[in-house]
Parts: structure tokens; C-alpha cells; sequence
């Protein structure tokens, strides 16, 4: 039997989730036992087209605030229940309707089928009010391959989040804004729903608490060093820097928000070890590194000296002057033997020029003697 917390919680699924959206359709059955004083056509009639303002209750009794009157009132009585599809209502009773569930239900007295209206249509669930449950919430960020901070500012995901709150939680939950929404741990996932929830409220009531003076937030907040110039931005004494994340200048702890595992677009950069080698090495490489290079060149040079001397060995020899020596640096023998031949092409040379020169002699001298 309803009592008033199930009637209760009737009223506030219906102002969670139904508030501002227009009645699309409406069937009402022909039950005068349920529908009382009215026609099934007229009920639907002044149902049809409206906007839901507000769901009230006084009592076991609860009405809906239509844009216009009239407005429809219900008594739950024995058995009577309201389902909101894919809402679970109460915990204890079965209130949700899934997608395999009959819809209407053949027991319902009146449905109504509310139509979405941008711009409220296209937002995401409220911050404060509509947050989901932290383990739906860790599944949907496991989906998204996109950075914590631009899903964050995306209003049809989360409505109600800006740039600096956003900033906000993020440091307060030791995210790095541009860490990919998949790759965050679970811990971090609840962290993250944790901060959203509780920041939010903390916002609204200390907002209206101290009139929106932003200098009675808590002094822990990023918030209170986000307009200080790069270099003079500090929160508890760390260091604040800016980057752009989501199309957003964004203020971060570089101390406290590290990017870990898979992240977003980042090239890999060196290694710490590295950076400290190359500033006491002047190159980059440590000491065990170097040994190895200069052992690897070592053994090229004495590959390379090797096959050049094989070479030198298939190659005819090559002509030189006595005077000029030899550049080879091969053994005393290899030069001997060049030398050598250079010294008997040499000597058949100036044979040639002799025999050429006798022979050039004799014919003038032939000549001469015929005048």
C-alpha cells in the first residue's frame, strides 16, 4: 500500500525528470472507477500539448503544475504507483521499466509520453541533482577516448559544469585535464564523482551563504590563482601553470596533476636519466653507452681497413712517383711490390722513347742523304 514516502518519491522523479518537458501524446483508459468526473477524450485533450511546470503533494496526494489549467491529481489508493521509463524509483518496490518491459503497461490508467524540447533536450544530466551513480559513471568514462577536462565542459554529457569548476575538481581529484577519460583508474573515476558532487553543493551553498563572494571559498581552491599571470600563480605553495584543454585556458598543479598511462596525444619525451646524462655528457649518453658506441666504431673501422686491404690486393697497381711515397696503410711488403712495378713500367717506358727517338734520327738522316 503507498504510503508517503512512495508517493514522495513519485513527486520527485517526476521533478527530476520531467520538469520542462512538453506532453507529446496521452492514453487514458475508460475506467470510471480510476478516472473520476472527467471523459477519457477531455482528460486527454487538456493533457495534450502542455508543458510540465512543477509536481506537487500534499499528503498522499499529488498534482502536476501544467503551463496552463486544468491540472491532474492523483490518489495512489491501494495499488496505485507511478513508472518513469528506465527510472528506478523506489529501491525496495520494482519501479523501473526496462526496454523489454511492456510499454504502456495494459494496467495503466493514464500514460503520457512527454515530447523533449531543445535547448533542454539536448543537456546532459544535471551536476547537482541528475549526477549518476559513481559505478555508471566510471563505465561511461571508460568509453570515452577523449580529455577529462573537454568531457567535463561537454554540456550534453554533464550539465552545469564551466571552466573553472571544471579546473576545480579536476585538481581537488589530482587529475591532469588532458588525461584520456578512459584511461583514469577506478579510484580516480570515484574521486572524480566524489569532488563533482560534493564541490557543486559546496559552491551553491557557500555561494548563497556568503553572497557570492568568491573570496570566502576555501583558501585550498585553485579558484583564487587563476587570474594571476603564469610565473606568480601558486595554491598551498605549489606552482600553478596554464595550458589549453577542451578550447579552454586551463589552470593546473603540474606537482600534483601528472598525466600516467595513455594519454592524449603527447609525444613520448625522454627519460629523466636521459635529460641528467645529456647535461653532465653534453650528448645525451651515459657512460655505458658511449663504451659501446666507441667499441661499435672500433670494429667497423677494422671491418672497413679489412676489406680494403682485400680490395687493394684485386686492384691493378697504381702508378707513383718515387718521391711521393705511399698513402696505403698496408703492410711494408704490399708497398714494396708496388714500388717495384712502378719502377719496370717506368724503365720501359724511356725504353720506347729511346727506340722512338733512334728511330725518328735514322729517317731524317736517310732523307738528307737522298737530296
Amino acid at each position: 500500500m503507498p504510503e508517503l514516502p512512495e508517493v514522495e518519491a513519485a513527486r520527485r522523479a517526476i521533478e527530476t525528470h520531467c520538469l520542462g518537458k512538453k506532453i507529446k501524446s496521452s492514453i487514458v483508459a475508460d475506467d470510471p472507477k480510476v478516472i473520476d468526473g472527467v471523459s477519457p477524450s477531455d482528460f486527454q485533450a487538456s493533457l495534450l500539448g502542455k508543458t510540465i511546470v512543477a509536481a506537487h503533494r500534499k499528503g498522499k496526494n499529488m498534482w502536476l503544475e501544467l503551463d496552463s489549467p486544468p491540472f491532474p491529481s492523483f490518489q495512489f489508493g491501494m495499488a496505485g504507483a507511478l513508472y518513469i521509463k528506465g527510472v528506478a524509483i523506489a529501491k525496495y518496490v520494482r519501479s523501473a521499466v526496462n526496454d523489454t518491459d511492456e510499454w504502456p503497461s495494459k494496467y495503466s490508467k493514464l500514460f503520457m509520453e512527454p515530447k523533449s524540447v531543445p535547448p533542454i533536450s539536448e543537456l546532459g544530466p544535471d551536476a547537482l541533482y541528475e549526477l549518476m551513480p559513481v559505478d555508471e559513471f566510471a563505465e561511461s568514462l571508460s568509453k570515452k577516448k577523449i580529455a577529462i577536462k573537454a568531457l567535463l565542459l561537454d554540456q550534453s554529457y554533464i550539465s552545469g559544469i564551466g571552466n573553472w569548476i571544471a579546473d576545480e575538481v579536476l585538481y581537488q581529484s589530482r587529475i591532469h585535464p588532458l588525461q584520456h577519460s578512459f584511461s583514469l583508474s577506478k579510484e580516480s573515476c570515484e574521486t572524480l564523482h566524489k569532488c563533482i558532487k560534493e564541490l557543486i553543493l559546496q559552491v551553491i551553498e557557500k555561494a548563497l551563504e556568503v553572497g557570492a563572494d568568491s573570496s570566502q571559498f576555501p583558501s585550498s581552491w585553485i579558484f583564487h590563482s587563476r587570474e594571476k599571470k603564469p610565473g606568480k600563480a601558486f595554491v598551498d605553495g605549489k606552482k600553478i601553470d596554464f595550458i589549453t584543454a577542451g578550447g579552454r585556458t586551463t589552470a593546473y598543479v603540474p606537482e600534483l596533476q601528472k598525466l600516467t598511462g595513455k594519454k592524449t596525444g603527447k609525444a613520448p619525451s625522454r627519460s629523466t636519466k636521459q635529460s641528467s646524462d645529456k647535461d653532465e655528457n653534453g650528448d645525451g649518453e651515459d657512460e655505458d653507452e658511449l663504451g659501446s658506441n666507441k667499441e661499435t666504431t672500433e670494429k667497423a673501422k677494422s671491418k672497413k681497413g679489412q676489406k680494403t686491404s682485400r680490395g687493394a690486393a684485386m686492384k691493378p697497381p697504381v702508378k707513383r712517383s718515387k718521391e711521393s711515397g705511399s698513402d696505403d696503410d698496408g703492410d711494408d711488403g704490399e708497398e714494396k711490390k708496388t714500388t717495384k712495378m712502378s719502377k719496370t713500367q717506368k724503365t720501359k717506358v724511356e725504353t720506347s722513347q729511346k727506340k722512338l727517338k733512334n728511330s725518328n734520327t735514322s729517317a731524317h738522316l736517310k732523307k738528307k742523304a737522298k737530296k
